[in-house]
């Protein structure tokens, strides 16, 4: 199985000779807009945009289920890929700054049937000048592939994950695991039987997931570093991770938290 990452040496090789298209993907959670004042700001030459909010997810549902970020829908992420300027045919490379926005347009891109990597280190470890700017808009036509089935879940499936004890992953900060504080959802805590598996955490608890014999579950607040955690368990050989997409936001709104 190939990396879901690329490097930054083979990235630059790729852009010199204009055989990638790199997409930012950069938020701030709560600010909407943040994102795309950060690409004008400065970016790699030549990148597109996709948004967190806008392009990345669908509206939030009056009774908030389904998360703070519930995915889009087929149709509309197609249009806003093609919107942003993705074209068929050229490999595309996605990066952000740690906040896993590219790795949540890595995980609906792979859901949709396209391959993309995502750029390790993120914007960091891209050391040639950025440039300021609007990002591009229009011009794509970029085509889903078909969209894959055993990626995904929902609250059901958890509470059914848990009862069987599979191994179930929330990929947020331990405190707000441990329930210590809670900065977006109305109760804190996590899913009873769930392992704190922190996203960006230097070790993780690799023993208990690459024991498992049935697909390990992801979840975070709202599915975002959710994804990030699954494309970091995809780089280390376990591809088969399924993200809870709703994650702890959907599950206080369904009642199931306290």
């Amino acid at each position: 199985m190939s990396s879901p990452l690329i490097d930054v040496a083979e990235l630059r090789d790729l852009h010199a000779c204009q055989t990638v298209q790199i997409v930012d993907c950069r938020f701030r959670l709560g600010q909407h807009g943040a994102g795309v004042e950060l690409y004008r700001e400065g970016h790699i030459p030549g990148a597109l945009y996709l948004d967190l909010d806008d392009d990345l997810s669908g509206p939030t549902r009056e009774d908030r289920h389904g998360g703070r970020h519930p995915l889009p829908t087929r149709e509309a992420f197609a249009a806003s890929l093609v919107e942003a300027g993705l074209r068929a045919g050229t490999p595309i490379a996605l990066y952000d700054d740690g906040t896993g926005g590219a790795a949540r347009a890595w995980w609906l891109l792979r859901h949709h049937g396209v391959e993309s990597r995502v750029l390790r280190g993120g914007l960091e470890a891209w050391t040639e000048p950025l440039v300021q700017g609007e990002p591009p808009r229009g011009g794509g036509d970029i085509v889903l592939g078909p969209e894959r089935t055993d990626d995904l879940v929902f609250a059901e499936d958890v509470q059914a994950a848990i009862v069987a004890g599979r191994v179930v992953l929330d990929a947020r900060a331990p405190e707000r695991y441990r329930g210590e504080v809670e900065p977006m959802d109305p109760v804190a805590g996590h899913i009873v039987g769930a392992l704190n598996a922190p996203f960006n955490a230097p070790e993780i608890p690799l023993a208990s997931i690459h024991a498992a014999d049935e697909a390990p579950i992801a979840y975070c607040g709202s599915g975002v570093t959710a994804a990030a955690l699954i494309l970091r368990l995809a780089d280390e050989g376990r591809d088969d991770v399924q993200l809870y997409a709703g994650s702890w936001s959907d599950w206080c709104a369904r009642g199931l938290a306290g």
